[in-house]
Parts: structure tokens; sequence; C-alpha cells
């Protein structure tokens, strides 16, 4: 790897007591050393071309003859990586939208930390997102003491990321209202904020490499439509449901394996009931393709993060009640405790689906299947 600097290593080793590093900090040798070797074009004030953005992403490849090997961090099609650079290296904003656990906030991550080595100017979208929280505020107390200037302004994390020349992000902007995602709009096109309350110095214009990256949940869709003019200010990546079990496999160890380090321990996942737990999902999305009505499927997404999350619980649940080693009952009562949120909905759905699917699996199958389904049965009788 490239040497670091010791300041660097202060503050590596500083933010290793942070419960979640972002990821410029998480993969701080990594984006050192391709920094060391990237040779290639750089758009505006990018830390790295778009080759190493995509090497950052996808991992590198023996043809590419590094010293030091590249994990990859994003499992996907690499097309949808790479229109995603290069739109970050266009005039247009990046909007990553697909159901939930798709990794859009992921991918928006680390192609921020790749690009300005920054990933943390990130507005969060809800029902109560503000114009200000895009713009600007002020600090209320100074105001009063010395009026409105610039000491007293307190920057959005947009429009920090506008005079950095950075990425801005923003998570679901479908969940904000028409008033507020519109007050993007001048941000994408005109590439500046006006400041009306200041008589001088009062427009704040974009540094170059300034681009926005937007998620957008597809599920999310009828709650505040994005309007004609926004939209035409982004160009569209749609992520898709992972349904390559080989992908997903691969994607759920990396995910499970990076939260289990936050614990202090590493574990084996078993391969066989990895293969239970992607085989009950895929069975479970089927059963909810060929539902008539929203009563009859589950309130859950079935996207790779549940899987992620019904693992991570399971492992917990087994190293601190268990016999340390994962268990097929133990994974099954964490599904059935993590999908069913909707009573009486969910528990009738699951139920049925459990008596059904996972039963015949059983009896097919057996091995680790037949513990599995006496588990979530048992997970069911608590629950009705």
């Amino acid at each position: 790897m490239a040497r670091t600097s010791s300041k660097t290593n202060s503050k590596t080793h500083k933010n290793e007591t942070i419960l979640r590093q972002p990821a410029e900090v998480k993969y701080r040798q990594e984006l050192d050393y391709l920094a060391s070797i990237d040779k290639g074009a750089k758009p505006f004030s990018w830390k790295l071309s778009p080759h190493m953005v995509r090497t950052f992403l996808l991992g590198s490849t023996p043809s590419q003859k590094l010293d030091c090997s590249i994990e990859p961090k994003w499992y996907g099609d690499s097309a949808i990586a790479e229109r995603a650079i290069v739109t970050l290296a266009s005039d247009r904003g990046l909007l990553l939208i697909g159901d939930p656990g798709t990794g859009k906030s992921w991918l928006a991550e680390l192609l921020a930390a790749a690009i300005c080595d920054n990933s943390t100017h990130v507005v969060q979208g809800t029902a109560g997102t503000t114009e200000d929280q895009i713009k600007y505020s002020w600090n209320v107390a100074m105001v009063i003491s010395a009026g409105q200037s610039q000491e007293s302004l307190i920057p959005s994390p947009i429009m920090t990321a506008m005079q950095n020349g950075t990425i801005g992000r923003f998570e679901e902007l479908t969940r904000c209202t028409s008033d507020v995602q519109d007050a993007l709009i001048s941000i994408l096109s005109e590439k500046y904020i006006s400041i009306p309350e200041l008589k001088s110095d009062n427009v704040v214009f974009a540094q170059p490499g300034f681009n926005t990256i937007a998620t957008a949940n597809s599920r999310d869709r009828g709650v505040n439509d994005l309007s004609s003019a926004l939209k035409r200010r982004f160009n569209f990546v749609h992520m898709p449901v992972i349904t390559n079990k080989k992908q997903e496999k691969e994607i759920i160890l990396f995910r499970t394996q990076e939260l289990m380090k936050r614990h202090g321990f590493e574990v084996d996942i078993p391969p066989t009931l990895l293969d239970v737990l992607i085989q009950t999902f895929a069975d479970l999305r089927e059963a909810s393709n060929s539902a008539t009505s929203d009563d009859q499927r589950l309130e859950s997404a079935l996207s790779t993060a549940e899987q992620i999350g019904v693992l991570e619980d399971a492992i917990l649940h087994s190293r601190y009640f268990g016999n340390t080693s994962l268990e097929p009952a133990i994974l099954a009562r964490s599904l059935v405790g993590t999908l069913v949120r909707r009573l009486p909905e969910d528990v009738s759905v699951i139920n049925q689906f459990w008596h059904a699917t996972v039963e015949r699996r059983s009896e097919e199958e057996k091995g680790e299947w037949k513990d599995f389904l006496q588990g979530g049965k048992e997970a069911m009788g608590l629950i009705r």
C-alpha cells in the first residue's frame, strides 16, 4: 500500500472508535493507493479519475496488474456504475432510484468518497425537511446581537458542497414536499444560491467539481412525485433488485462480515445455511409476485438488505445466547421476527408460506431445512 502521512494515520486511528466510519475513512489506504498510481485524466477537482473510481467500486482485475488488490465494495452491473460516474462528470445531477435495500445509499456514499474524499455532505429527506436544510439558515443569537451577516449564516450540506466543489447527497428525495424539492432546481441548473438577506457578497457560486447525488424509493412514487422541471436536471439510474443468487451471496457475506467487525469478532457463516436464507427469500418474492392483494404480501421489501439484517440478528443471537455457531432454528426465528411487521396480516402471510413452501422444502431437501422449519413455527407461535 502507499504510505500515508503521520497526520493521516493519526486521523485514521482517531476514527477507529467511530461506530460507523464514512467510506473515505474506512477505505483510506485503498483511496490513497489508487490516487498514487492514477495517471488518468480527472474531471474538475476529482481526487480519482473515472477509471479509478470504477476500480474502487467494483474491485481490481488481474489485467490491471496492481501491486495491491482492490476488493469490490459494490456488487452490481458495471454499466450502472459507469453511467453513474459519467453523470457526475456532466452538468446533470444523479438520481439513484429503486426498491428499498437495493444499495442506493451505499453506492452514493462510495461515489462521493472516491470522487471528492468526503461523503458526509448529506441532507436526509423527510416530510419535515425544509428549504433551509437545502440552502441555508441563520444563527439566531448572532443575528439578534449583530444582524445578518456571513458570520451568522449557517450553510446547508449542499451549500457547503457547492463552496468546496464536492459532491452533495440528498437521501430520499421523494419524501420531501414539492416546494422543498423545487429548491434544488436553481441549484442544479444555475449552480448558485442567492442570499437576499445580505446586501453584499450575497451569492454563493458552485466551485468546479460540485454535483448532487439523490436517492429515491421507487415504492414512494405518488407520495411526492418529482416535477418535470426537476426530473430534467437529473440523469436517472435505476437500481434493480438483485436476483442472481451468486451475486446476492457475495453481497450478504461482504456486508455481514463488515457488520460483525464492529462487534469485534469474525464469524464463519455455514454455506448451507446461507443457501437456505437466500432460497427462502427467493420463494417469498415469488409468492409476493403471485399475490393478488396487498394483504397477501409481506410489508417488507424482501431485499438483499433485509437478508443482511436477518443474518446479523441471527449471528448476534447465536453469539450471545446460543452455542456461538449459527443454527437453522435461530436463523428462522430471526427471519420471522424481522419480516412480521403488521399484525395480523403479516403473520397470516408468513404462516401460510411456512406451512406450504418451507414445509415442502423440508420434506424434499431435509438437512438444515428441518430445524429451520421448526424454528419458524416456534417463532410464529409466540406472536400470534
